[in-house]
């Protein structure tokens, strides 16, 4: 149904004259009779006030089926971190409305989880904001550092904070439940060895690498990871230097020796060796990942300039590739980032 014939309906059913509408909606009387008649179409600035005055969704507006309504839901959390209340609200509602929906249920309690995300996303920066705000003007106050620390991932020394047995259990949980299902095992294997736990690291390494679909190169770097915290870096050096005659131009083990090299402080090889899994990698469009970790070393190093012309190559990369325009959030971060590093490129 058009949209226009969609709101010759509701004003009817409102029993509003096409006057009354006009003169809610700020316009003239011509504007509703031409929506109607098919002759124009409403701004897209006035659909929320449309929608509000016969007290519907947007959505409702344009009589999508369900489908088409999660996929507009869907591209909105693509392009947008902040949404506006009224919209999150219509999203929350009517994502809730689908929990008993056998066919959708997976889709809408993941695009729940994604809302509740960007929301959060949204509200970790106003917490970065205003915390970093009040420590510049009390240093000393512990409130302030606690706040900035927990919602930007900071260190946290005290062991039952930083430890992930939370996430270590849930996953035990899980692979227990779905034995043969690879991805549940690789983010039980991440957290134990993020705890030091190599010993159950290297079991659950053993469980994984015996699936059909487990992927050699992995396993071959948990263990890895699991010699560096036996028996130090040194000993782990020389595994990845072994896998490199193994690998040579594999792009993900390029990526994952970087990784290695990163948290080894190694910052010459490391950014080598993400150049390197950047050119390789065959497919278009490519991960702006190894880009991103490049210009954190170049600023790890203070060279502010090469983390911003890195920012320039995402940038480029986020177009060309990615097709993404301007009402992106990844791409105005990237933008509003690459600013950042050359403001502090002039001051340095």
């Amino acid at each position: 149904m058009e949209l226009g014939t969609k709101i010759a309906q509701l004003r009817q059913k409102a029993k509003l004259t096409q006057k009354q509408l006009a003169d809610i909606l700020c316009i003239s009387a011509q504007s509703v009779s031409k929506w109607e008649t098919l002759d124009a179409k409403p701004d897209i600035t006035l659909l929320p006030k449309i929608a509000e005055t016969f007290g519907v969704t947007i959505d409702d507006l344009f009589d999508l089926t369900i489908d088409e309504r999660l996929n507009r839901i869907e591209h909105r959390l693509d392009i947008e971190r902040d949404l506006a209340p009224q919209t999150f609200d219509e999203y929350e509602g009517y994502l809730s409305s689908l929990l008993e929906d056998k066919e959708r249920k997976e889709r809408a309690t993941g695009l729940l989880a994604q809302l509740y995300g960007r929301r959060m996303l949204s509200d970790r920066e106003k917490v970065h904001k205003y915390a970093t705000e009040a420590i510049l003007m009390n240093p000393g106050k512990k409130e302030h550092q606690w706040l900035l620390g927990e919602f930007d991932g900071h260190v946290t020394w005290d062991w039952n904070f930083s430890n992930h047995s939370r996430a270590i259990e849930f996953y035990k949980d899980i692979v227990q439940k779905n034995p043969s299902i690879p991805l549940p095992y690789l983010y039980l294997i991440d957290n134990l060895i993020a705890d030091n736990r190599a010993d159950e690291a290297e079991e659950y390494v053993r469980v994984y690498e015996s699936l059909d679909s487990a992927k050699k190169l992995l396993a071959d770097f948990y263990r890895v990871h699991i010699t560096w915290i036996r028996f130090g870096g040194d000993e782990a050096d020389k595994q990845v230097e072994a896998l490199a005659e193994e690998y040579p131009d594999n792009d993900a083990f390029l990526f994952e020796a970087a990784q290695y090299y990163a948290k080894r402080a190694k910052y010459d090889k490391t950014i080598a060796y993400y150049e390197a899994s950047f050119e390789k990698d065959p497919k278009r469009p490519r991960y702006i990942d190894p880009l991103m970790a490049i210009s954190d070393v170049y600023v790890i190093q203070g060279d502010y300039q090469k983390a911003a012309d890195t920012y320039e190559r995402i940038i480029q990369c986020l177009k060309q590739e990615w097709g993404l325009s301007d009402d992106y959030f990844e791409l105005k971060d990237s933008i509003e980032k690459k600013r950042e590093l050359q403001e502090k490129a002039k001051n340095c």
